[in-house]
């Protein structure tokens, strides 16, 4: 029925898992958005009976698409940058998540740059012919390893009490 890459087995090798929720949440996206960008084939994640279970790839892959609409670029010209970031990726997630440099996507939707050198990026949007975009993916990367911190239990019940009354 789906189509899914060819992936080791996720939660037995260690790596994370997260719901749809978790990942409509970080991406601010709707849930709806992932349904459809799954039907479409954008980003397949793993199915559990209904469940969507996505791994850092993929939950960094709806990151950067999200913010790619957000900056008005069609499908299409996401699923080109889509297929050159797996591409990358696939060899450079680990060093992101380990790196204290910081990894930027450029793109105008047809050249795609995937780069760490400063320098390097300001001469690609230099020489550019038309206006590039950039997501730092590493940004997208801190985004799932920071959790979010839950209020301490005595400002949840003051909130409770404050509603009640």
């Amino acid at each position: 029925m789906f189509k899914t890459k060819p992936r080791p087995a996720g939660p037995e090798n260690g790596e994370r898992t997260f719901s749809s929720a978790d990942v409509a949440r970080l991406a601010d996206v709707s849930l709806r958005q992932l349904q459809w960008w799954d039907e479409q084939r954008v980003v397949s994640p793993r199915h559990q009976g209904h469940k969507r279970l996505y791994f850092t790839p993929e939950v960094v892959e709806v990151s950067v698409i999200a913010e790619l609409r957000r900056k008005g670029f069609s499908l299409q010209k996401i699923r080109r940058t889509l297929r050159f970031l797996q591409r990358e990726m696939g060899k450079r997630l680990a060093d992101i998540m380990n790196v204290e440099s910081e990894i930027h996507l450029l793109t105008d939707g047809k050249s795609i740059y995937l780069e760490a050198d400063q320098g390097r990026i300001i001469d690609i949007l230099k020489n550019a012919k038309q206006p590039m975009f950039l997501v730092c993916v590493t940004d997208q990367v801190r985004r799932l390893t920071v959790t979010p911190r839950k209020p301490p239990r005595s400002e949840t019940s003051v909130v409770r009490k404050a509603k009640a009354v």
